[in-house]
Order: C-alpha cells, then structure tokens, then sequence
C-alpha cells in the first residue's frame, strides 16, 4: 500500500462562519456537496463539514506545518471579524509553534 493523503474531516459549529474564516485565512474553498467543502492551500487540503458534534470537535487537534510561521502569526492578526483564538509562538524542541 501507498498512501497519497489522509484529508480530516473538520466539524463546524457555524459552517458558513468557518468558510469564511478559512477563505479570509487564505485557504481555497470548493463545494463537494450542500454540507461539505474542500478547503485547500497548496497540495495540502481538509474537509470542511455542516456537522458539529461536541465531544468530536473538542478533542479534534490538526497540525499545520507552514514555511513562515511569524507571516501566519501576523495574518490571524489581521482576521478582526473572527473570534480566533491563539497563542504566541513558543519555541518548541521540534521549532517554533502556535497554538490557534
């Protein structure tokens, strides 16, 4: 077997909301159906899903690996209509790292 891609299927509470926070965070978003979208950058990409269940989406964690983290840092910056929450880039053993 060799595996291509392993794309996350991501719940959202407010599915038009997260579109839009992810089309404003700089993702390609294509509809797949009425409650699903591909959000993609690059070759990289997840699915965006009209499904929200508490004890799924609370525990959920993605890791995105980015070229630049301080330009990712400043763009969430820039997202004043969202209600995102981050910390500050830390130092970690493996590199730097942001939690969003």
């Amino acid at each position: 077997m060799q595996v291509d891609d392993i794309p996350a299927f991501v719940p959202s509470k407010d599915y038009q909301q997260s579109q839009a926070f992810y089309k404003a965070f700089g993702f390609e978003l294509t509809t797949v159906s009425e409650k699903l979208c591909l959000c993609e950058s690059g070759e990289c990409g997840f699915f965006l899903q009209d499904f929200y269940q508490p004890q799924l989406a609370n525990n959920l964690m993605l890791q995105l690996s980015v070229l630049d983290i301080d330009e990712v840092y400043s763009q969430l910056h820039k997202l004043n209509d969202f209600n995102v929450k981050h910390s500050d880039i830390t130092q970690q053993p493996w590199g730097k790292e942001l939690n969003l």
